[in-house]
């Protein structure tokens, strides 16, 4: 039964927030103690860690960033969708000065859309962190024992008994600007120093990463001509694309052969789909 009870405590844990006598009783504050109690006793917590406690109040949701990902994206990115456009346009013309305009094109838009794209990523996590330290603060003003209450839980489940968690919970909330920070840190994950990097830097990596890995494609095609050039084209791609993939397995644990693979075949099945498309639009167009 306790499970069932404990859903319904919660669905009901704000009932009286909206009842000024409730609230003048401090029954809205008993109320969210009481669903905190159920939860232990439900086994859903020993104390609760700080993400568990973010979910459960519904009001935050930590989110991390991922250098990895964005460096990985953005040049392979780069890579994949100006070779697969130098391919398909390989297939459909035969002049190679379109190409390379076609290619250089692809370069500058792909790197100024990852670059805004990026910008307005980070940008708009940088405002929803503010968002959640701001409801921080006015929860520890409005609110307080309870903020002292998830400290203590947070801390229990770090393995502190109940008395050295109430006196440090304690000793952290006699400083507000300490609890806020220790609250954003512990509850919500959050360096307030920090908060998600510089949007600028993460534009300007994006479009530097982008057109590095564009470029490669296009290069040969400023030096060599005809067959030669789509070969080497292709041959490069396929080496930048295998660095990529090597990489990215030294930091996720997956074996360099597997990954350098994994990311040819991507490409070359780009590159392939992208060029038989454009041989088949090039002679439909001149017909």
């Amino acid at each position: 039964m306790l499970p069932s009870i404990n859903v319904l405590e919660h669905v009901d844990s704000d009932a009286y927030d909206q009842q000024p006598e409730a609230v003048d009783k401090g029954l809205p504050a008993a109320e969210r103690s009481h669903a905190r109690v159920l939860d232990i006793l439900a086994g859903k917590s020993d104390g609760m860690p700080g993400g568990t406690i973010a979910t459960l109040e519904g009001r935050h949701r930590g989110m991390g960033g991922n250098a990895l990902r964005a460096a990985v994206l953005g040049a392979n990115d780069g890579l994949v969708s100006n070779l697969s456009l130098v391919m398909g346009v390989t297939g459909a013309v035969t002049e190679q000065r379109i190409v390379i305009l076609t290619g250089l094109a692809g370069l500058i838009a792909g790197a100024c859309s990852m670059a805004m794209g990026e910008w307005l990523s980070v940008n708009s996590a940088r405002e929803l962190y503010e968002h959640q330290v701001a409801n921080e603060a006015e929860e520890l003003k409005q609110v307080p024992d309870e903020e002292r209450e998830e400290l203590v839980l947070i801390y229990q489940a770090k393995g502190l008994g109940e008395s050295e968690a109430r006196a440090l919970a304690a000793r952290l909330m006699a400083n507000k600007d300490t609890a806020l920070d220790t609250l954003v840190r512990e509850e919500l994950g959050l360096d307030p120093k920090e908060l998600g990097g510089s949007p600028w830097a993460a534009a300007a990596w994006s479009f530097c990463l982008f057109a590095g890995g564009a470029a490669v494609p296009v290069a040969p095609l400023l030096v060599t001509h005809g067959l030669t050039a789509t070969i080497w084209s292709a041959i490069l791609s396929a080496a930048a694309l295998a660095a990529v993939g090597v990489g990215t397995s030294f930091f996720t644990g997956r074996s360099a052969l597997f990954s350098a693979a994994r990311q040819i075949a991507i490409g070359a099945l780009a590159a392939a789909v992208t060029f038989a498309m454009g041989a088949l639009f090039g002679v439909a167009l001149s017909g």
